[in-house]
């Protein structure tokens, strides 16, 4: 038997204007119907559960949420805008303005989101309580790149703000100083970001989805599987890796359930809890870490409100610990209506 809310709910979800989806995207092509997923498979399944949906589409004037608030005036929003202007980093003002409404909403806070966002200053806060990130430097746009002595090379370069491997390629990796500036130089122009240069940690990428507010579920732990990939260079989450399915196939690429002994499987469900914490997220989450060869893990990005697509990642890690895709969206539902803001 199918799973049924018990409650109808009034929910308001919130969405970019360029990606309200058609009522059916299964006849769109792939590189089309891969932009709506997110937000189709959320509503579309919302709506089996029998809740009513009101769908208002954000441009950049935030006074229409408040005008479908008053007209409908939903029980909560499913917030999936992650980005504001273009800019990742305008997120968190979205949501303070969803808690200046009054109006519970689904997924993270705004101390959450700025905290994990920033990317050096989720390391500057892991590090002060001993949680292993990687070394790192911030080069910011118009001023001199010079890496600091402590900064040895290999070096992954990347956006200090921006999420789903924006701006990421095999060209990422640096390992001289002439190939650092270029690379830095590339993320300041293409980008318009701040770059970030990070030390490359050797590992298996791990995966681990997360829901909660105070109290948390840590799901199955996921991996990132590469079969076809030259021997010895390094494998990372680039851009093509991420989006473009004909070059997944072409290297072989899968996520699975990630093969643990019980002693790292219990760090790792240990260390992901206190991430989520230390960070104050709240909702829903992604904590992407690498495991070294030493069975050290190191943090690499905490991503709150991360793509929940039926049968992406975060839905599969959930459906392998018995969570339907169904009761995962109905649990981060309820998780938004009883999330407090903090004061």
């Amino acid at each position: 038997m199918a799973f049924k809310s018990k409650k109808k709910l009034r929910v308001l979800a919130i969405l970019d204007q360029d990606l309200i989806p058609p009522k059916n995207i299964e006849e769109l092509p792939e590189k089309e119907r891969k932009q709506y997923e997110n937000e189709y498979d959320v509503i579309s399944t919302l709506e089996k559960l029998g809740h009513e949906i009101r769908i208002v589409g954000v441009a950049k004037d935030v006074r229409v949420i408040r005008a479908a608030m008053e007209e409908f005036k939903p029980d909560v929003a499913f917030n999936m805008i992650v980005e504001m202007h273009g800019y990742s980093m305008f997120e968190p003002h979205l949501v303070s303005y969803l808690e200046l409404l009054q109006l519970p909403y689904t997924g993270c806070n705004p101390r959450g989101l700025m905290l994990a966002h920033d990317k050096a200053l989720t390391k500057e806060v892991l590090s002060y309580h001993r949680i292993p990130v990687p070394e790192f430097a911030v080069f910011r746009r118009g001023r001199r790149i010079r890496r600091p002595r402590r900064l040895n090379f290999p070096l992954l370069v990347k956006s200090l703000i921006e999420e789903g491997s924006v701006g990421i390629s095999k060209a990422s990796i640096v390992h001289d100083d002439d190939a650092l500036a270029q690379r830095v130089e590339f993320v300041h122009r293409k980008v318009r970001s701040h770059a970030i240069a990070e030390q490359y940690i050797e590992g298996r990428e791990i995966y681990v989805a997360m829901t909660g507010n105070q109290r948390l579920a840590v799901y199955t732990p996921w991996e990132l599987r590469v079969e076809n990939w030259p021997e010895g260079e390094p494998v990372i989450a680039t851009s093509k890796i991420k989006w473009d399915r004909a070059y997944q196939e072409k290297i072989g690429l899968s996520t699975t359930a990630a093969e643990l002994t019980p002693e790292i499987g219990k760090q790792l469900d240990h260390v992901s809890r206190r991430i989520y914490r230390i960070l104050n997220l709240s909702g829903y989450a992604r904590l992407d870490f690498r495991l070294t060869p030493q069975n050290i893990l190191y943090l690499l990005e905490a991503n709150p409100n991360p793509d929940i697509s039926l049968g992406e990642d975060f839905a599969e890690a959930a459906e392998h610990s018995g969570v339907s895709y169904e009761k995962l969206l109905q649990k981060i539902v309820n998780l938004g209506i009883a999330y407090r803001p903090i004061f």
